[in-house]
């Protein structure tokens, strides 16, 4: 399980590098929060952090992004904040993403919870005091 607090932006990448340390072997994370939480700020730490090309934006009106790394790995993010229901999930092929070996970086995964991977990593974002986080596996 990993917990840590963000105190401030400025520490985020560092935040992000010791993510990816605790979870080497993961490449499905789904991430919990309330909105403003930080859910897609923390992603957009995560893949600088994995050197992507491309600008980190959510993908709440396109529901995915894709971002290559500069050692060609492909990431997907996902925004599922306005999906009505699992039927959009299965009509963009969901499977084919979530399956596929590559990361996956999911927002809002509450509303297609029957549908995650068991071996997808829950990750908790909160604010606490002061604008800080709180950023935790479950």
């Amino acid at each position: 399980m990993f917990k840590a607090e963000i105190q401030s932006l400025s520490v985020i990448n560092h935040i992000a590098a010791m993510f990816f340390k605790e979870h080497p072997a993961d490449r499905i994370f789904a991430f919990y929060g309330e909105m403003g939480a930080g859910k897609t700020t923390f992603i957009k730490a995560l893949c600088e952090e994995m050197q992507v090309l491309d600008y980190v934006t959510s993908p709440t009106f396109a529901l995915i992004n894709e971002y290559k790394t500069e050692d060609s790995r492909i990431i997907f993010h996902f925004d599922f904040y306005r999906i009505k229901n699992l039927s959009e999930a299965f009509d963009f092929g969901y499977e084919d993403y979530f399956y596929s070996g590559n990361y996956c970086f999911i927002e809002w995964p509450e509303l297609i919870e029957p549908l995650l991977p068991s071996i997808a990593v829950r990750v908790n974002i909160r604010e606490i005091d002061g604008g800080k986080r709180i950023i935790e596996t479950f």
